[in-house]
């Protein structure tokens, strides 16, 4: 079994369950929960604003978040991850950055190759200026034709309101284990 074949195997579940022990173990302090709180909320909205965007298989999305980073939604989900890493512990931010190397890094060079075979030209000169990862500060605007809006209903389509109920509720407990210690 390959990395990237390993990595799509294990993603979800050992995301499952790191986020059950985090749940039960993490005792965050009220700075703590309030900066990475607030790192996780900004996470939650990229990935809704991507989930807008997004027609998978269909075509290539690169308006809205996807003119900045060609995964925002992973990006999101590192940002979700690291703020509630940050909130319960400075020193787990070392563990989601090596969960998302390991884990989600051959899953984006996994979907490069599918997509690249879907969309060969036009993804060759999206990715030529659009960072897999990290995003860019300015919008990519080398797309005329890509110049679709935030369709609520495609936020609705792929599920994306599930990871905002996740963060509130996730809220809600840490601030109940915060307030108790």
């Amino acid at each position: 079994m390959t990395g990237s074949e390993l990595a799509k195997t294990v993603r979800i579940p050992l995301g499952f369950l790191l986020g059950i022990a985090y749940v039960v173990f993490a005792r965050p302090t009220v700075g703590s929960l309030i900066l990475g709180g607030s790192i996780a909320l900004i996470g939650v909205l990229v990935r809704a604003w991507a989930s807008g965007h997004i027609m998978k298989n269909d075509r290539l999305a690169t308006s809205g978040p996807y003119a900045h980073t060609r995964n925002p939604l992973y990006f999101g989900s590192f940002l979700i991850a690291a703020g509630f890493a940050a909130a319960a512990h400075w020193s787990l931010l070392i563990a989601v950055v090596a969960f998302f190397l390991l884990i989600y890094y051959p899953t984006m060079q996994r979907e490069v190759a599918n997509i690249e075979g879907r969309f060969p030209e036009a993804y060759a000169r999206y990715a030529a200026k659009v960072p897999l990862f990290s995003p860019r500060l300015s919008p990519w605007r080398g797309d005329p034709a890509s110049t679709n809006r935030f369709d609520p209903g495609l936020y609705m389509k792929h599920g994306e309101w599930k990871a905002g109920l996740t963060y509130v509720l996730a809220m809600i407990w840490l601030a109940f284990r915060t307030l108790r210690t």
